[in-house]
């Protein structure tokens, strides 16, 4: 989840793509943090470095669950909505982690980790089923802050892009709550982008329309 924006264009040049697959026995939150250091700043959240010690059995679990997922899921439900912010996060894959330093499938910073007790990001990584469970109390706990603004805007145009209530959450998984509330109350005219060059009113469009309400129920 990226919550730091910036309001002009920074997209990092990609000179190394691939995956480094490491020993469970061998690897430490200080080592992830050293190799980030040296490495990460020529990765794009594109061409990902994936950090988990069997790459096969986290692809597996993807492919099941996305196998699982089409097949008994109405394309606008949550977990197609969430299938599909995954892909544009990470390309649905648990074990990775961007040249900013952000985690997993949906791509998490630490803050926001901690914010839901976890404070190890290699168990994290390690954990696609902490990954899962983590997505939907950060979605809902999105939803509590933003409720009024998707009472207040949902069915409205706001620059040019019909507001619906997945893409209020959608747009606060990428930017933070801040973001979304700033981007409807000045209609749409604050535009700015992350690093990558993704938008709230780009997430807006991409993942409007779909049904949440089940997962919303407590």
């Amino acid at each position: 989840m990226r919550t730091h924006f910036v309001n002009f264009l920074a997209y990092p040049v990609v000179l190394i793509a691939g995956f480094f697959v490491f020993k469970k026995d061998n690897l430490s939150t200080k080592s992830i943090a050293a190799h980030q250091e040296s490495k990460m700043t020529f990765l794009s959240s594109a061409e990902p470095i994936f950090y988990g010690p069997n790459q096969e059995d986290f692809e597996t679990f993807t492919q099941d669950l996305r196998y699982y997922s089409l097949a008994t899921s109405r394309p606008d439900s949550f977990i197609s909505f969430r299938e599909a912010l995954a892909f544009k996060e990470s390309q649905g894959k648990y074990g990775v982690v961007n040249s900013l330093g952000y985690l997993g499938k949906y791509q998490f910073g630490m803050s926001t980790l901690r914010l839901f007790g976890v404070r190890d990001s290699l168990t994290f990584l390690n954990s696609p089923k902490l990954q899962e469970k983590v997505f939907v109390k950060n979605l809902r706990y999105n939803h509590d802050l933003l409720e009024d603004y998707i009472e207040k805007y949902d069915g409205q145009k706001i620059g040019g892009v019909e507001v619906t209530e997945s893409g209020i959450l959608a747009a606060a998984h990428l930017s933070g709550v801040g973001g979304v509330k700033k981007y409807l109350r000045s209609n749409g005219r604050g535009r700015s982008r992350d690093a990558y060059g993704s938008s709230v009113r780009g997430y807006m469009k991409k993942f409007a329309g779909y049904d949440l309400s089940k997962v919303m129920k407590r």
